[in-house]
C-alpha cells in the first residue's frame, strides 16, 4: 500500500488570539513523503500549527499550500487532510472493523471498496484478528493501531499526529514510535506529528522543527539540531547542554578568547564562522566533558578546569554529575562500567573540555 506524496508550504504564518500571538511569522517547507516532527514546550504553538494545517484554526497572515495550492480558505472536510488525536477518539460502542470503516461510509465508497480497503489497512497495522472486538476489549498500543487504520484507510494527502505516544507507557512508546516509522515508511505518507519529547522526535523524523513562543527556532535534522545549535533555547531544549554566558573579547588567527562570567577567558578554537567581539555564549554538552581526580596526567588537547563535585546520580548507562567551577556549576555525564566507582560529593576533581565540539550560540 503505497499513498501519494505531497508537499506542504506555510509561508510567513501568523495567528493570535486577540492580542496573544499565538504563531508569528512561520515559514517552513516539508517535503513528498517526509516525516516531520514539530517539536516545542507546552505553549509553543506546534499543537496550534498542526491543527491549523488540519483547517482547525485559522491563521491571519501567510499562506499554507500542499503541493503548491493554497488551502487557506478550504474547509477541514475538503482538504483530505487525515489526523490521530492524543486520545485516539473511537467510537467506544463500534467494533474495530467499523470504526476503521466509517471514513469511507461516511465517503458513500461500495461495499467491495469497503470491505478490501479496510481489510489491507488491519492487516497493515496488524489487527486483522482484532475486527470484532470494541476498543475497550483492547491495549492503548492497540487502540492507537486503529486510530492510524481509520486515518489511513481514506487514503489522506497528509498524515497529522498529535502527542500519538504520549498516554503509552515508556517501553510501549519506544515499540510504538518504531511501528510509526516503519508504517510511514510502507505508506509513503507525508507525516508532521506534534510532540514535546526530544527522544521521540529524534528517533523517529527525518526532520524536526523547534518551535517557542510561537516562534520557528530552527529546522534540521535530529543530529543537526543537536551539535549546531543556533541559540541557547535550541541547546537546551534538544538535549542536555552546559551553556556559559560571557563575552567574546579577541578573534586573532585560530583562536577566540571568551570571558566566561564567573569563571575567567577560556581561548579556544576559531570556529568556521567565527563569532563576532561582544556579548556570546558557548555550549557544549555534558557526555563531551571527561570528569577525573584533580592532577591526573591528561590529555592536552582538552580545555581542563578544577573544580568540585556538589552532586552525583548513578542513572544506568552512565553517571550524572554537577560540578562547581568557579561561581559556575557544569553537568557531565560519564559512562559506566561495573566496578567504576561514583565520585562523591566534595571530590576535587578536574573537567576536560573538548574544544571541537563547543559552539558558540546566537541570541
Amino acid at each position: 500500500m503505497q499513498l501519494n506524496q505531497v508537499s506542504l508550504e506555510a509561508r510567513h504564518i501568523s495567528l493570535s488570539y486577540g492580542t496573544t500571538e499565538v504563531l508569528r511569522d512561520v515559514t517552513l517547507t516539508i517535503e513528498p513523503g517526509e516525516f516531520f516532527a514539530l517539536l516545542g514546550p507546552s505553549g509553543s504553538g506546534k499543537s496550534t500549527l498542526l491543527r491549523l494545517i488540519a483547517g482547525f484554526n485559522q491563521h491571519q497572515r501567510g499562506e499554507l499550500l500542499v503541493d503548491g495550492q493554497d488551502i487557506t480558505g478550504t474547509p477541514p472536510h475538503a482538504r483530505n487532510i487525515g489526523m490521530v488525536f492524543q486520545n485516539y477518539a473511537l467510537w467506544p460502542h463500534m467494533t474495530v472493523w467499523d470504526n476503521v470503516a466509517f471514513g469511507l461510509v461516511e465517503r458513500r465508497e461500495s461495499r467491495d471498496a469497503i470491505r478490501r480497503k479496510v481489510g489491507a489497512v488491519l492487516e497493515l497495522v496488524g489487527l486483522s484478528q482484532y475486527a470484532k472486538r470494541r476498543p475497550g476489549q483492547l491495549s492503548g498500543g492497540q487502540q492507537q493501531r486503529v486510530a492510524l487504520a481509520r486515518t489511513v484507510v481514506i487514503e489522506p494527502k497528509l498524515l497529522l499526529l498529535d502527542e500519538p505516544l504520549s498516554n503509552l507507557d515508556k517501553q510501549l512508546r519506544v515499540q510504538m514510535r518504531e511501528e510509526l516509522k516503519n508504517l510511514q515508511r510502507k505508506l509513503g505518507l507525508t507525516t508532521i506529528f506534534v510532540t514535546h519529547d526530544q527522544e521521540e522526535a529524534m528517533t523517529t523524523a527525518d526532520r524536526m522543527a523547534v518551535l517557542d513562543k510561537g516562534i520557528l527556532q530552527q529546522i534540521g535534522s535530529a543530529a543537526g539540531l543537536y551539535d549546531f545549535p543556533h541559540n541557547r533555547f535550541v541547546a537546551g531544549f534538544v538535549g542536555t547542554a552546559n551553556v556559559l554566558e560571557g563575552r567574546v573579547t579577541a578573534v586573532s588567527g585560530e583562536t577566540v578568547s571568551f570571558d566566561v562570567q564567573g569563571l575567567g577567558t577560556l581561548r579556544l578554537p576559531r570556529p568556521q564562522e567565527a563569532p563576532a567581539v561582544g556579548a556570546a555564549a558557548l555550549a557544549f554538552r555534558p557526555h563531551q566533558v571527561h570528569i577525573c581526580v584533580r592532577d591526573e596526567q591528561v590529555d592536552a588537547s582538552r580545555l581542563w578546569l578544577d573544580g568540585q563535585v556538589e552532586s552525583a546520580e548513578f542513572l544506568g548507562e552512565f553517571s550524572r554529575y554537577r560540578v562547581r567551577v568557579g561561581e559556575l556549576a557544569l553537568i557531565t555525564d560519564q559512562p559506566h562500567y561495573a566496578g567504576l566507582a561514583m565520585f562523591p560529593p566534595g571530590a576535587q576533581v578536574q573537567l576536560g573540555i573538548e574544544p571541537t565540539q563547543v559552539r558558540f550560540l546566537g541570541s
